[in-house]
């Protein structure tokens, strides 16, 4: 089992300071683990609400629920929605002696619910797969070609790990998005999330895959935002403000797991993810997303002209403003992009991450840095 200690120490203070804890993340990703491990040295009381037998202890939720003392943990709570209002009545009382950490998947649900009945009262974590602050940056490969879901990374094989993926696949399609009340069939929700893998990392056009698909943009659209909505897919924000240039105003799709990109793009191994034509595209997620758990800017987005300027990341952290730039290559260079991205958004520095071993410096204010180096950013930063 891999120690967690960035996100086990978020969800404890959270619970100091806040009545209610919302972990939220996709389904397999560790919350449950990760809540048992919080649990494992204190007075703790744990429902499973996919659990018959936990469902039946909270028919009365108000009753089950109101004499409990110390940490309170409710797992998938989007399976018994009526549990927020309970939850914003018992943290409302007085003599209440209870922390309540609680532990959905079904992220658009979730957050809905919880922002009509506990606003004021409750704190938000989102847990992802893991990243190599937790694998060890020398596993680089195989989280980029698995992913981050434990099941997937930890499984004995690349077989395993594939048909471990391919489960998740299907009972996601099958059972996770009926149960969010969401009628699209499974055949052709797969269809356009396998299309999608296909515009991995590039600038989202509703109408060309609507196109492609026979349906409406506003139809394309919605299955778009389920995917975002539960975790599947990042939709990077552009960055624009008035440099007097026509700028990218449309978001770019990213697979957060690349694991589940290989999949549906029938990746099965390291040598045909080398030779397959959206290796590069598929690095820049993995590089991406491996950035944004690390380092956890608050905002992030990317930066594009119609002239050609581009930066793949750009985020603020201590008050400044930074910059990424992702290259499959061993040794990057300078590109004019580059310069004009430095100069026009004034970045006070920009690191060029790629798949190499040694950090080197290509001009001021600019890095070429090891993807399995992420971590002295952070160092460097804070």
């Amino acid at each position: 089992m891999l120690q967690r200690p960035y996100y086990f120490n978020q969800v404890k203070e959270a619970l100091g300071r806040a009545p209610v804890t919302a972990l939220l993340g996709p389904r397999q990703c560790g919350k449950t683990t990760l809540a048992r491990q919080i649990a494992k040295n204190q007075k703790a009381t744990f429902f499973d609400i996919e659990s018959v037998p936990d469902q039946r202890r909270l028919q009365n939720p108000e009753l089950a629920l109101s004499g409990l003392a110390g940490l309170v943990v409710l797992d998938e709570i989007q399976e018994m929605p009526e549990l927020f209002q309970v939850l914003r009545i018992l943290v409302d009382r007085p003599q209440n002696q209870a922390q309540f950490l609680i532990l959905g998947s079904a992220s658009p649900q979730v957050v809905r619910s919880v922002s009509e009945t506990l606003a004021g009262r409750v704190e938000f974590i989102e847990l992802q797969g893991f990243d190599l602050s937790e694998t060890g940056a020398d596993n680089w490969e195989s989280l980029w070609l698995r992913g981050g879901f434990p099941r997937s990374f930890l499984a004995n094989s690349e077989g395993d790990s594939r048909a471990w993926r391919e489960g998740f696949i299907r009972t996601f399609l099958e059972r996770d998005i009926p149960q969010l009340g969401i009628n699209i069939a499974a055949v052709a929700m797969r269809r356009f999330w396998t299309m999608l893998a296909h515009y991995h990392g590039q600038t989202w056009n509703a109408a060309e895959i609507g196109r492609s698909m026979g349906l409406s943009d506003k139809t394309v659209r919605s299955y778009l935002d389920i995917l975002t909505g539960t975790f599947m897919i990042r939709q990077l924000q552009p960055w624009y403000e008035n440099l007097g240039k026509r700028q990218v105003k449309s978001p770019k799709i990213y697979f957060r797991d690349t694991g589940l990109l290989h999949s549906l793009l029938e990746i099965p191994d390291k040598q045909s993810l080398f030779r397959h034509p959206k290796v590069g595209a598929s690095w820049e997620g993995f590089a991406l997303e491996q950035a944004l758990q690390i380092l956890h800017p608050n905002t992030a987005y990317f930066w594009g002209t119609h002239s050609g300027g581009e930066l793949d990341l750009l985020f603020n952290l201590q008050g400044k403003r930074y910059g990424m730039e992702i290259k499959f290559n061993e040794a990057p260079t300078l590109t004019a992009s580059m310069r004009r991205a430095v100069s026009e958004l004034a970045l006070d520095h920009l690191w060029i991450v790629f798949p190499g071993s040694e950090t080197y410096p290509v001009r001021e204010n600019i890095t070429a840095l090891p993807l399995k180096k992420l971590e002295s950013i952070r160092e460097q930063i804070l």
